[in-house]
């Protein structure tokens, strides 16, 4: 807000970038499943956008503003999951969940009496979640000095705030066809990786391809583009990329930068 610079005042909307988010959706059981990851305060803008109709769960990746203070746009698909069986469950770590808790206290306090709160209730994030029938497998990040959750799923891998990926986590990240990670800059930052930061991930942990995320108005979309090597490439609100998921019969990810 209030800057003019190239980036903020670009007409490529690749560069008009709301808050990191992501939707994956499935088929199982002859039903399209959907798990978000971040509920940011420009959620409702971007379940518009991607025409939600439901939400079977979701994931939080920490408790910072920009990744949760969407929550409460989850009321109106948490009736619909209400009435089909049961409120959306929230998995997130316990300081996360704490911090929800709080914020929205007229949602999740024993004595909340306000009859259109959100139908969602907390759960406590594991190693690795199973929902109908795909494994979410946590990946432990540090975001400067707080722990934070990546996820993969399937083939895929997200991770967004990060500064430094620690020696275990990289175990967890074999294999993947398509990661995401973020990229804030290029000048050094005390919590988030710089592009050149991100590069040297990518390189080492080898994903077919790599999307970059969290991005700062230091960063052109065409301009940096045009610098990546081959397999990264920057993200982009909307961006849709097909993932493989054990016992779906297809996984298809879609991504706010």
């Amino acid at each position: 807000m209030g800057c003019g610079c190239v980036v903020c005042t670009s007409s490529d909307p690749r560069d008009k970038r709301l808050r990191p988010s992501v939707a994956l959706r499935w088929t199982a059981g002859e039903r399209e499943r959907t798990v978000v990851i971040d509920t940011g305060p420009d959620f409702r803008e971007q379940a518009l956008r991607a025409r939600l109709s439901q939400v079977d769960a979701v994931f939080y990746t920490h408790s910072h503003a920009d990744h949760i203070f969407g929550m409460d746009d989850l009321r109106p698909l948490s009736f619909a999951a209400f009435r089909n069986g049961g409120p959306i469950p929230l998995y997130a770590s316990a300081e996360t969940a704490t911090v929800l808790e709080r914020i929205y206290d007229y949602t999740f306090a024993p004595s909340a009496t306000y009859i259109n709160r959100a139908r969602v209730e907390m759960q406590p994030l594991g190693d690795v979640t199973r929902i109908h029938g795909v494994d979410f497998v946590r990946v432990p990040v540090m975001h400067g000095e707080m722990d934070v959750s990546g996820f993969r799923f399937g083939d895929m891998a997200y991770l967004t705030d990060v500064s430094a990926i620690p020696e275990s986590s990289f175990a967890l990240l074999h294999g993947l066809e398509t990661l995401v990670l973020p990229a804030l800059r290029h000048k050094p930052h005390p919590s988030h990786a710089t592009l050149e930061q991100a590069l040297g991930w990518a390189r080492r942990i080898g994903a077919r391809q790599t999307w970059l995320t969290h991005i700062a108005h230091e960063l052109g979309h065409e301009e940096t583009n045009s610098i990546l090597p081959e397999g990264v490439s920057m993200g982009y609100d909307g961006l849709e990329v097909e993932v493989r998921l054990p016992n779906a019969v297809e996984g298809v990810a879609g991504h706010s930068s």
